[in-house]
């Protein structure tokens, strides 16, 4: 999408700003290399654009979930190294094999079908082996983990496979001094022990995190995954700001004001009025709501710069629009109101609506909407 984006809404994403944060992170793992997780949309970004611009600053891989957003990435040019790892039974098995996409594999069936598939394409699968050393979510337990490595070395001497990696994920990295976090590290050395002590020699040994990277460099073995922190977002208050870790958040969201009208004391805003006025006011009308990915958890506390104020959404977030009290000044209709961007001019971040929702900066950037576009700046 290119500057004659919709005057409606726009998330403006600022790609040397995403460049920056790739070499900051660069710089906390300087002995390893750096995937950039693009699920997800880049987590509502652009993966494409966002790709481009993370190899371009020096990452190496790119990190997907599903198998149909690696072979989008393949399809829109993009080369080298990409992993997805989130597959269930009957997936494009074949096509990603074809596509030179490192399969991440938790399991007998899915190292299975990953070799039929090397065999119907007469192609070398490239595998990596997850443990869950205590997610509990996708991974090989350990006490499974010695017939999936069995496995994978008969595959690799029938040349239907290639064991590119091992790895893991934690659970508890964004929570410093969580016990978890020990427990799961001596778990993964041991499990990659007992592989590499088996005849497996992975290129890459991987389980850091964002938070991980940041904060844990006995964590960083071969290769980080980095996805939040990619898009300048702290992955917990509780290891500071994305200032104070040396990010810059990539994302600004902005509507144009779509109405600006003086309302009576007791007016009631919006569905149920759970918000009246308490005197003669103004208010403005904010034309994005909850197909566009705000939260209606957020109504009644989700902030906004508008008339160059501090404002916060006045009564219930609806599908399309949402109001907020202008407290009786008159900003013209037409003007930006900004939701949420680095902060730099007083304007909200996308921690400040988490605040407000109940939820984490995750999930305010990933789920804004298609119908608002993405603007790229700063690219070259």
């Amino acid at each position: 999408m290119n500057e004659t984006a919709s005057a409606r809404a726009r998330a403006e994403i600022d790609l040397a700003a995403l460049a920056a944060n790739v070499g900051t992170l660069r710089a906390y793992a300087p002995d390893a290399a750096l995937m950039a997780v693009v699920k997800s949309d880049a987590y509502g970004h652009g993966a494409v654009r966002c790709a481009r611009a993370a190899l371009d600053a020096g990452a190496t891989w790119l990190g997907t979930a599903t198998p149909e957003e690696a072979l989008a990435l393949r399809e829109a040019g993009l080369r080298g190294r990409i992993m997805c790892w989130l597959w269930t039974p009957g997936g494009p098995w074949r096509e990603a094999v074809e596509a030179d996409v490192d399969l991440g594999i938790s399991g007998l069936w899915a190292l299975r079908e990953a070799v039929e598939a090397a065999r119907a394409a007469g192609r070398t699968a490239r595998v990596q082996l997850k443990a869950d050393t205590g997610l509990g979510r996708n991974g090989c337990q350990p006490g499974d983990w010695p017939e999936l490595v069995t496995a994978a070395l008969r595959a690799e001497a029938e040349g239907l496979a290639r064991v590119t990696g091992l790895w893991s994920h934690f659970a508890c990295a964004d929570e410093p001094g969580h016990p978890s976090i020990g427990a799961q590290l001596t778990a993964f050395r041991e499990m990659v022990a007992y592989a590499e002590k088996q005849g497996i020699k992975p290129e890459v040994r991987h389980i850091a995190n964002s938070p991980a990277t940041l904060t844990l460099p006995e964590s960083h073995f071969d290769l980080v995954r980095t996805g939040i922190a990619t898009y300048g977002i702290s992955p917990s208050p509780a290891l500071g700001t994305a200032a104070e870790l040396g990010l810059r958040p990539v994302m600004t969201l902005s509507a144009s004001l779509a109405l600006v009208k003086r309302v009576p004391a007791g007016h009631g805003v919006s569905y149920g009025h759970h918000y009246v006025t308490p005197g003669d006011t103004t208010l403005g009308l904010v034309p994005v709501g909850y197909a566009d990915g705000i939260p209606r958890h957020a109504s009644g506390t989700g902030p906004v710069l508008a008339g160059g104020k501090w404002r916060t959404v006045a009564g219930r977030v609806a599908m399309d629009q949402f109001a907020v009290d202008l407290g009786g000044d008159q900003p013209a209709v037409g003007e930006r109101v900004v939701l949420f961007g680095p902060g730099d001019e007083g304007e909200p971040t996308a921690e400040d609506w988490a605040q407000a929702a109940g939820t984490i900066a995750y999930e305010i950037v990933t789920r804004i909407g298609t119908r608002v576009p993405r603007v790229y700046v700063n690219s070259e």
